[in-house]
């Protein structure tokens, strides 16, 4: 097994609101998906080889939630130019940039516009 994780999805009540804020902190374009079945998707950018994840929208599927597994989404190579922009975009950070080790970089938590708990990583 290359990596544990192939695939994560983040529950959010708007979109095109969560879509913005993400595309705010990373600085990154996400690709819009609508499936039949009333799921609404804003997938992040990924290599083709790499672990990839999406926003999901279908309110009687996804609910955004505070407890539970927490994504750590890569901020490299410097997580302090994502947490500098959270809170404009409309998160709040809960743990600052915190050093994990020398081996294992940096991390910094928050709390998303739809106030899910996610987690940043970088080298730096």
């Amino acid at each position: 097994m290359k990596n544990a994780v192939s695939w994560f999805e983040i529950p959010v009540n708007d979109i095109k609101r969560a879509k913005a804020f993400y595309e705010g902190i990373l600085s990154i374009d996400m690709l819009d998906l609508e499936l039949e079945n009333n799921l609404k998707m804003a997938i992040f950018p990924s290599e083709e080889s790499g672990i990839g994840g999406a926003l999901c929208e279908h309110h009687d599927f996804y609910k955004p939630v505070f407890e539970g597994s927490m994504v750590y989404l890569n901020a490299n190579p410097d997580l302090s130019s994502v947490v500098s922009k959270i809170e404009e975009q409309g998160g709040k950070i809960i743990i600052p940039k915190t050093q994990i080790s020398e081996n294992f970089g940096y991390m910094a938590v928050f709390i998303d516009c739809e106030g899910n708990r996610v987690a940043l990583h970088s080298n730096k």
